[in-house]
C-alpha cells in the first residue's frame, strides 16, 4: 500500500509561450492538478518566454478554483518581465510568487 503525503506540493513545469494558442491546454492541465491535489500547487514559470492576457486569465481562474478547493497555488521562477506584468495588472497579490 502506498501512502501519499497530502501536504507535498505538486509542481507543474510550464514552458514556452502562454498565448491564445496554448491557453486551452494549459487551463486543462492546471485545473486537473488543482482538482486532483490536496497539497500546495506550484507553477514553475522559469521556462515561460511570454505570457499574454489569456495566460493571465488562465492563471487567475486557476487561482480562484484552487482557493475554492482549499489548495494554495503559487508561482515560482517568475521572470522580471512577468513580475512587472503581474504588478502592472494588479495581479501580483492574487498570484503570489515564491523565489
Amino acid at each position: 500500500m502506498t501512502v501519499m503525503d497530502a501536504t507535498a506540493p505538486t509542481v507543474l513545469h510550464l514552458a514556452g509561450d502562454i498565448d491564445i494558442f496554448t491557453t486551452a491546454a494549459l487551463r486543462r492541465r492546471i485545473l486537473a492538478a488543482v482538482d486532483a491535489g490536496a497539497g500546495p500547487l506550484v507553477l514553475d514559470m522559469s521556462a515561460v518566454n511570454f505570457c499574454g492576457a489569456g495566460g493571465l486569465g488562465v492563471l487567475l481562474h486557476a487561482q480562484r478554483r484552487a482557493t475554492a478547493k482549499g489548495v494554495t497555488m503559487t508561482l515560482t521562477g517568475v521572470s522580471p518581465r512577468l513580475a512587472r506584468l503581474l504588478e502592472i495588472t494588479g495581479l501580483g497579490d492574487r498570484l503570489p510568487s515564491i523565489v
